[in-house]
């Protein structure tokens, strides 16, 4: 099964707070209560959005966290990148791989492309989207009917 980490997937509903309230800084313990996660998990995450230039940390009496960029600005394919590093969906996906088979593999080009397609579907959502209920059409649907099955 192919899936995102649980800390990929929490990164994004922390940035979620975040991107519903613009502007406002929140400390981490402030983030793990509107996001419904332990603190400490929350702590864990805010590092490498930071790093990423996702979120920006405050010190001080007021300290805490804000999104570095407006929500409309910042992909899940960037929130993906921070947590889990480049996206390579197999081996020979990425650039340099160690795949012993490369050079013999008939398969290779057509998981590149998935990779591609999937960078680009990634690149295309952006976290204010993510706010945004889904939209009831036919497609939407039949996404979601297969992520409950």
């Amino acid at each position: 099964m192919l899936r995102v980490t649980k800390l990929t997937d929490y990164a994004t509903v922390v940035l979620t707070v975040l991107a519903a309230r613009p502007g406002q800084v929140l400390s981490a313990t402030e983030l793990a209560e509107a996001a419904g996660l332990e603190a400490t998990t929350v702590a864990k995450l805010l590092k490498p959005l930071a790093q990423a230039g996702l979120v920006v940390g405050l010190r001080g009496v007021n300290g805490g966290y804000r999104l570095a960029r407006d929500a409309q600005a910042i992909s899940l394919i960037e929130v993906v990148q921070a947590m889990e590093g480049p996206l390579a969906i197999t081996e020979c996906s990425q650039d340099h791989n160690n795949c012993g088979i490369a050079h013999q593999c008939g398969v290779r080009s057509q998981w590149r492309l998935i990779n591609d397609v999937l960078a680009d579907a990634l690149r295309s959502v952006t976290l204010a989207q993510m706010l945004q209920p889904t939209p009831d059409t036919p497609a939407a649907r039949s996404i979601s009917a297969a992520l409950v099955s």
